[in-house]
């Protein structure tokens, strides 16, 4: 791929508060860890991964429909986060502690199977951004096939929340 990923993970950047997400959260020692990378010089997020076989759906060499549209809210929500700090001319570094998005709606097109076994690529782009919202559309890939598309309304939240 040509894109030059940033490597810091956008969920490290999460504050303590906030690092304990099933799919995401780098503190849950029994989580996937998905990882959310911003895009160099560029409006996208990546994410990628290879899920473990207990996902499958009721085929069993097809991913589950629920963890794709887990992937996605993980995802989504990072992304949210990143396009808001990016979008306030900030930069992602080690000291940084970015705001947290939540999902307010997701909607996931299902548009062929999700194969086991093979790396997916989950793409972002922002469509929106405001003050308090973020809105995300997303494109997830296997094999060189779009699997399914999503499009979120994040919102951002106070570390008390």
């Amino acid at each position: 791929m040509s894109e030059e990923i940033k490597k810091i993970a956008i969920q490290d950047t999460y504050g303590e508060r906030f690092q304990h997400c099933w799919g995401c959260g780098p503190k849950n020692d029994l989580g996937m860890h998905l990882k959310s990378y911003p895009v160099e010089d560029s409006d996208e997020c990546i994410c990628r991964v290879v899920p473990a076989r207990q996902f499958t759906g009721g085929v069993p060499d097809n991913l589950f429909g629920g963890m794709i549209a887990m992937i996605f809210d993980c995802h989504g929500a990072a992304s949210a986060a990143w396009f808001a700090h990016k979008n306030k001319g900030l930069e992602l570094t080690e000291n940084t502690v970015i705001g947290r998005f939540i999902t307010a709606r997701l909607e996931v097109d299902f548009k062929r199977p999700v194969p086991m076994d093979s790396e997916i690529t989950v793409t972002a782009r922002p469509e929106e951004i405001g003050e308090r919202k973020v809105i995300v559309a997303m494109e997830m890939e296997a094999g060189g096939v779009t699997r399914a598309r999503a499009r979120m309304v994040a919102v951002g939240v106070k570390d008390d929340m």
